[in-house]
């Protein structure tokens, strides 16, 4: 835990998703906020990398390397296999500061299309017309929603990020899934690949690119 709150303090805010999930479904918190061990925390702030991630792409190859846990035979997200083998797009990668690429139309396409998902998501489940925020007795901690009566009590019950990606692929949640294919485009447009690349490609080129990457940094390594 030290380490992990030594690498977000300097953050106002950083990527986390759950460990086990059935959708791999990635969210802001501040960062005062101290995950415990159900949530993998990413110490990244900036709006590309956390599109990236929430990308078919990454989702593909997160459960191509999941173990999996539970009855429900769930998909676990993990450091070594999921996370750290992942290859970023050239000039996007982990290893590149946000400031480095703030410049970088790819950076700034998927960067926009992270946004508009997460705000459109945000906008759904804390709705104005169930909701107000109200701030924290402590300073330093972010504003909460607080439902406005009863009835809002009740009809939040319903509006959980589970709810939501369970209505992907149904009429109510083609708002969603469209926000998810602009943002797989924006994606995909910075590996070079067509927005329309079927999932099994995309993993065989992004295996090859994994590979490529580590044959290079053995070769790159002092004999």
């Amino acid at each position: 835990m030290p380490g992990l709150r030594a690498a977000i303090s300097p953050l106002r805010r950083f990527i986390a998703t759950p460990r086990v999930s059935r959708h791999r479904v990635f969210l802001w918190l501040h960062a005062s906020v101290l995950p415990d061990s159900r949530l993998y925390a990413i110490a990244r702030d900036d709006d590309t990398t956390f599109g990236i991630l929430h990308s078919r792409f990454h989702a593909a190859w997160a459960l191509a390397q999941a173990s999996r846990h539970g009855v429900g035979n769930d998909p676990t997200y993990n450091n070594q296999t999921c996370f750290e083998s992942f290859p970023f797009p050239d000039g996007l990668t982990l290893a590149v500061p946000s400031s480095a690429y703030a410049d970088d139309p790819r950076a700034a396409a998927i960067a926009k299309a992270a946004q508009d998902l997460v705000a459109a998501r945000d906008r759904w489940l804390n709705p104005d017309s169930l909701v107000e925020w109200v701030p924290e007795v402590l300073g330093g901690f972010p504003d909460r929603p607080v439902a406005k009566n009863a009835a809002a009590t009740h009809a939040l019950k319903n509006r959980t990020l589970t709810v939501l990606y369970g209505m992907s692929g149904k009429p109510e949640g083609a708002w969603l899934d469209n926000l998810h294919h602009s943002l797989d485009a924006a994606v995909a447009a910075a590996y070079g690949w067509p927005a329309n690349i079927e999932t099994d490609d995309a993993l065989h080129r992004l295996l090859q690119l994994n590979l490529t990457r580590a044959a290079n940094k053995q070769t790159s390594r002092p004999s």
